[in-house]
């Protein structure tokens, strides 16, 4: 197979009004209330990774990425893939918000006979690309799905999110490899780095520092950004889709728990939802404090 060498195609320009920003911060917050409600409905689920990923979802959903969702298998849309399928709750909540289905259904998110499971299921829900599960296998796919764009010259891009400790799996480092070999600039990879997984601290169970280093090493062309501040992913997505010569990996340090203060930066929330009660009312209250101080920086 030779290395694919066509030209970038046209994309619509990122650029970021200040009015836009501010909705798209206002958005994100009231996804992050949805998305806590349907995890204490569950009874399960992860936290700390989903509220740190809402500004990207957000971001990716209602300005990055071509999409339809009255046409969720529309052959020109962009590819989202989600790898750390585990944070798939918040891909349901923005999903949502963007019409892919009615709000309410959040509410039966890992129910039996939901299309909402604990890790997205492709055929169940229309919008989800590919079935995750085990941790690494996303990288791969969508590697498999820029190729297959490429040769067939379509206008779409491919977008993986990882997780940072899903980077333990090392099928990721061989899909790094093939889409750097074939030239995958239609391709980017999106890195929560968020510090923490299920047992501890990335850093303590498997240190991936200098982690840029590494990637460049790939031969990927990498950027890190704060994946926190929706202007400068914005800003690290459009950089991607300038490169025309190799795939992307965005490194987005992100905090998990964001708007949470017992949460924030706790690898404990890694993989549960907050209690019914007194805890859900505290996280919701601060979620709701988030959302005025949203409002009053752009007054």
């Amino acid at each position: 197979m030779a290395n694919l060498t066509l030209g970038p195609k046209v994309r619509k320009p990122l650029h970021l009004h200040d009015n836009k920003l501010k909705r798209l911060e206002k958005k994100a917050n009231e996804i992050r209330e949805d998305l806590v409600r349907s995890l204490i409905e569950a009874g399960s689920g992860h936290s700390a990774g989903t509220l740190g990923m809402a500004d990207i979802f957000v971001a990716m959903y209602f300005h990055i990425m071509n999409h339809d969702p009255k046409k969720p298998k529309w052959k020109d849309r962009d590819r989202l893939i989600l790898s750390n399928g585990h944070i798939a709750p918040i891909q349901y909540a923005t999903m949502a918000h963007a019409g892919y289905f009615k709000k309410n259904l959040l509410m039966t998110l890992r129910k039996f006979g939901s299309p909402l499971q604990g890790h997205p299921e492709k055929d169940r829900l229309p919008g989800i690309e590919t079935t995750s599960g085990p941790l690494g296998e996303g990288a791969s796919q969508a590697a498999g799905m820029a190729y297959v764009g490429l040769l067939e010259q379509r206008p779409w891009r491919v977008y993986c999110l990882l997780g940072d400790g899903e980077l333990d799996a090392g099928q990721n480092w061989e899909a790094f490899l093939f889409a750097a070999k074939y030239n995958l600039y239609n391709l980017t990879f999106i890195i929560d780095r968020n510090n923490i997984q299920i047992d501890g601290t990335t850093e303590d169970v498997m240190p991936i520092e200098s982690l840029e280093n590494k990637l460049e090493a790939f031969n990927l062309n990498v950027i890190r950004c704060p994946g926190n501040n929706i202007r400068e992913f914005v800003a690290a997505i459009e950089h991607a889709h300038g490169v025309s010569e190799k795939p992307t990996a965005i490194i987005a340090d992100t905090i998990p728990g964001y708007g949470i203060d017992f949460m924030e930066y706790d690898f404990t929330w890694h993989g549960k939802p907050p209690g019914k009660g007194k805890e859900a009312q505290e996280a919701l209250a601060q979620l709701r404090t988030l959302g005025g101080k949203i409002q009053s920086e752009h007054e």
